[in-house]
């Protein structure tokens, strides 16, 4: 066999010789979901949320909590069962950071984060950081529960580090949609109680804001229209605030997965910079 024939030879072996593949690494997950029910201390009902704990969770390290509020007609299941954008994006997000993952009820399908869904919030917050060791508190949501993030975090900027809003409003006061709903969840109409609409409408507290603040509105959005959200984003820019708006002109009333993803990961990027000060 001459020196042509064996450099052949060789090329064919190496050619069929079989390719060691490395494994991607698995996706990061949380766990099965577990229902809780809890005891509101405002009014002794019985409320509940779901909690989902990080895959590598240990008790002995500090974990941040991400809460997830879910939308006008929906439940504490919506940001755990969901595969709509912004719900996967915030289940992926906890997963990837190793966060414990909270999705309560706060008084259900019509809540607004009237008092009692506030109150309920502030326990489970307490209850868990009894329970857990958590060093920073996140919350987002879509929708009615993009509203309500941003009138917990005005209301409580205590107990929250970063807050991402998806298709939320900021202005009560103007809002004229399912105001039933509102009304039931306020105590009052806002003719009755302007105080307490403007209470719960983030655009008149923007000092209020002292973690990142994200949000998303799109143009075309007739359910919650994008002009109060546009506007306290505009605040908060103008107050040098780290705020993130991704407004999409074409939108409706709904963020991409992509850009639900990228609010969160503004807010937990913004909040660790300030922790680090």
């Amino acid at each position: 066999m001459n020196h042509l024939q064996i450099s052949l030879l060789l090329a064919i072996i190496f050619c069929n010789a079989p390719t060691s593949v490395v494994a991607a690494d698995p996706e990061p997950k949380l766990s099965i979901p577990e229902d809780i029910t809890f005891t509101a201390r405002c009014d002794q009902s019985q409320q509940r949320y779901v909690l989902m704990l990080p895959e590598m969770f240990n008790a002995q390290k500090s974990h941040t909590l991400l809460i997830a509020l879910h939308g006008h007609g929906s439940d504490r299941w919506q940001f755990v069962k969901e595969t709509r954008g912004e719900c996967k994006a915030a289940r992926d997000f906890a997963a990837k950071h190793q966060m414990l993952y909270v999705s309560p009820d706060y008084r259900a399908r019509t809540s607004w984060m009237g008092p009692k869904a506030e109150a309920d919030l502030v326990q489970i917050i307490a209850d868990l950081k009894k329970q857990y060791q958590i060093d920073q508190v996140y919350l987002c949501g879509g929708s009615m529960g993009g509203s309500s993030s941003l009138t917990f975090a005005a209301l409580h900027p205590d107990l929250i580090d970063g807050v991402a809003a998806m298709n939320p409003t900021a202005n009560h006061l103007e809002y004229d949609k399912f105001q039933p709903a509102i009304q039931a969840s306020f105590g009052g109409t806002k003719q009755d109680i302007p105080a307490e609409y403007k209470k719960r409408s983030a655009e008149y507290w923007p000092e209020k804001f002292t973690m990142p603040v994200s949000i998303s509105v799109g143009g075309q959005d007739q359910l919650v229209p994008p002009d109060s959200a546009r506007r306290l984003a505009q605040i908060l820019k103008q107050l040098d605030k780290p705020v993130l708006l991704i407004d999409r002109p074409q939108q409706g009333h709904s963020t991409s997965y992509e850009d639900s993803y990228s609010l969160l990961e503004f807010m937990k990027e913004k909040s660790v910079l300030q922790k680090q000060r």
